[in-house]
């Protein structure tokens, strides 16, 4: 079994600061892929920043400059790091990840979502 789990959300003032953890556990070979998604109220789902297993990483222009993500393979976690967060960045966040397990097994997992604030 495998479980992908996010945390870190909250409420915080335009200008402030949250970082996001997505922690994979269970029988895992290694994280071939992560990305960073949000879904504000009334929107689309979209995809804001991701790793690769070759290391490159992309960034939705809105967030470019302001977030950045990183990884943790000795522990199978990745972070965002969210700064100068404005309004608009409210959403609920969600970790997709790629997890290579024993047998070639490739696996796609989404985490449950964590909620981001920002007042004005």
């Amino acid at each position: 079994q495998v479980h992908v789990e996010e945390s870190g959300g909250g409420l915080v003032q335009a200008g402030g600061s949250l970082r996001l953890s997505c922690a994979a556990s269970g029988n895992i070979l290694s994280l071939e892929f992560m990305g960073w998604f949000r879904q504000a109220p009334g929107k689309q789902r979209e995809l804001i920043a991701r790793w690769r297993a070759d290391g490159s990483t992309n960034y939705a222009d809105s967030v470019k400059g302001r977030f950045t993500i990183s990884r943790d393979n000795a522990n199978n976690t990745g972070y965002l790091q969210m700064n100068s967060l404005k309004p608009e960045d409210t959403a609920v966040y969600y970790c997709n990840v790629n997890i290579r397990r024993q047998f070639g097994v490739l696996d796609n997992l989404w985490g449950q979502g964590t909620q981001v604030t920002v007042s004005s």
